[in-house]
């Protein structure tokens, strides 16, 4: 059980990590969304996310900041464009990023490459499933489908997915690996940001999402 105000996803990431063995281990897949305050991009993110592919699945999707205050919904400018996208901002709570969280995701998402780069610094083990979004977006554009969709569980798919785009590493560049932060900005800021991170993520979750039996 999750503590009062603790999202259940991260809950599950921190109490099943036990040391370096943990990415990878047991069933099921987990995606940490990293940003700056966690009450912008990256739960816009993680509930775009759970959107796509439901909240009960094998695939968990939560998020952390790297500043973040304990304990805030989400941003009205963020949640309005989460809404606008098809997701859920209800429940949302903010939570400070820590070494325990990174160790215990399979897939690092963030907003930015500093983002990236304060995640591996509190779990260095992860630099090689550490992308910012942008990237991991059009990495994933640049492998086969097919190579992904055989795999019938989708837990599988996501962890044959991130196996593709780690072998593309360098090889495709976004033009703009980084996700402009919005807060306080305009509405426009607003949904330039949820839009780059919605497309970003469109091909990864579709590949995760979805499946043929081999």
């Amino acid at each position: 059980m999750p503590l009062p105000g603790e999202s259940p996803s991260v809950a599950l990431m921190e109490r099943t990590c036990d040391g370096d063995a943990c990415p990878g281990r047991g069933p099921g897949f987990r995606i940490l969304f990293v940003c700056t305050g966690n009450i912008c991009r990256s739960p816009l993110a993680e509930r775009l996310t759970l959107s796509a592919l439901g909240p009960d699945g094998p695939v968990v999707a939560a998020s952390a900041g790297t500043r973040a205050v304990p304990g805030r919904p989400m941003d009205e400018g963020a949640r309005r464009e989460l809404i606008l996208l098809g997701g859920d901002p209800e429940g949302f709570v903010s939570r400070p990023l820590t070494a325990e969280a990174v160790a215990a995701a399979d897939l690092v998402l963030a907003a930015s490459s500093e983002h990236r780069r304060e995640a591996v610094a509190l779990h260095p083990l992860a630099a090689a499933r550490a992308f910012t979004i942008a990237e991991f977006g059009a990495l994933a554009r640049a492998v086969p489908a097919g190579d992904v969709l055989c795999h019938g569980d989708p837990a599988r798919r996501a962890q044959v997915l991130v196996e593709q785009v780690r072998a593309l590493r360098g090889l495709v560049r976004p033009e703009q690996p980084d996700i402009a932060d919005p807060y306080r900005g305009s509405r426009r800021a607003y949904r330039s940001a949820a839009r780059r991170i919605a497309e970003s993520l469109a091909v990864p979750l579709t590949l995760m999402g979805r499946g043929s039996n081999p």
